[in-house]
């Protein structure tokens, strides 16, 4: 897969000249809909002999549009995850766009002279809601209309589980319930953040189990606070641990809330390394434990729970 990174406006001489299938779409999390539009991309491209590319944008386009004192937007993939996810489905050409201010002010008929047709675009592939062009002012109904007569357009129907529509918000609203089982069911994989392990204060050692700080990046989606059953990738290697999302009340009060993995079966200094985090199920929300002591109880039981998880999955 080739990865092609634009910032508007662009040059000519960064598009590959082959004719493709575009498929159209932010796809934060590459979650089951997202993949039955990429897919149904790949199948066109498929019998009409063309490449699969995929445009997608380097943030959200609420970042450029909301107000700085707004919520900040919190994302179920990073760019590296979206590509290996891309790539994993079989697309060709992943099109990073830049959204920014200059990008957004097209119209809707520029946007697709400049993002379909000059990107040889043969057929444009996109979710029923995809919207376009200044203000996201048109939608994928009109989309023939601007086409011209120059590409074809494909528009993936809604896509349903459990009666309601799967979408990244869905998911986010799961995560924060701590529905991990859910969750990984729309995603069709398990939830996974980046980060790097840190120092911490080292209070895990002290008990016993000792833990990985994971500094996770400030703008992705944490599953709700609580002890969870996780796999974690040290060096090419999957190991099994317990994670805890949580301020740990027992020992000072207002802390801020950390990521802390025991791993199990587990001996080496990993400082600075960066790993991947799956989450695989909420084994119990957090608790403020009276003593030490009962925290090491608790902690026994996590951990015979989590070992049973795997065991069982």
């Amino acid at each position: 897969m080739e990865i092609i990174k634009l910032h508007h406006p662009y040059h000519p001489s960064e598009i590959p000249a082959e004719e493709v299938v575009m498929v159209l779409g932010f796809f934060d999390g590459v979650h089951k809909g997202h993949q039955e539009v990429i897919q149904t991309g790949k199948r066109i491209a498929q019998k009409r002999e063309l490449k699969l590319a995929v445009m997608t944008f380097n943030q959200h386009p609420a970042v450029v549009f909301q107000k700085v004192d707004q919520h900040p937007i919190h994302y179920l993939s990073n760019l590296n995850q979206k590509e290996r996810l891309m790539e994993q489905l079989g697309v060709d050409y992943l099109y990073e766009v830049a959204f920014t201010s200059a990008f957004a002010a097209q119209s809707p008929q520029e946007f697709v002279d400049r993002y379909i047709v000059d990107l040889h675009g043969k057929v444009a592939v996109s979710g029923f809601d995809y919207t376009y062009g200044k203000g996201a002012e048109a939608d994928v109904a009109h989309l023939p209309i601007y086409a011209k007569e120059r590409f074809d357009v494909v528009t993936v129907p809604k896509q349903i589980d459990h009666d309601e529509k799967i979408s990244s918000s869905r998911i986010r609203r799961l995560l924060n319930e701590g529905n991990m089982e859910e969750a990984n069911h729309l995603l069709g994989y398990i939830y996974e953040t980046n980060g790097i392990v840190i120092h911490g204060d080292a209070r895990g050692r002290e008990l016993g189990y000792p833990t990985a700080n994971i500094q996770i990046e400030n703008d992705m989606t944490l599953p709700k606070m609580g002890v969870y059953a996780n796999k974690v990738l040290v060096n090419g290697e999957w190991y099994i641990g317990m994670g805890s999302i949580g301020r740990n009340d027992t020992f000072e009060p207002n802390r801020k809330i950390t990521v802390e993995i025991n791993l199990l079966d587990f001996d080496q200094n990993i400082y600075g390394e960066e790993v991947n985090v799956r989450w695989y199920s909420l084994l119990r929300d957090q608790v403020k434990f009276e003593s030490a002591e009962k925290l090491i109880e608790q902690l026994k039981i996590d951990e015979n729970n989590t070992r049973d998880y795997f065991l069982q999955h």
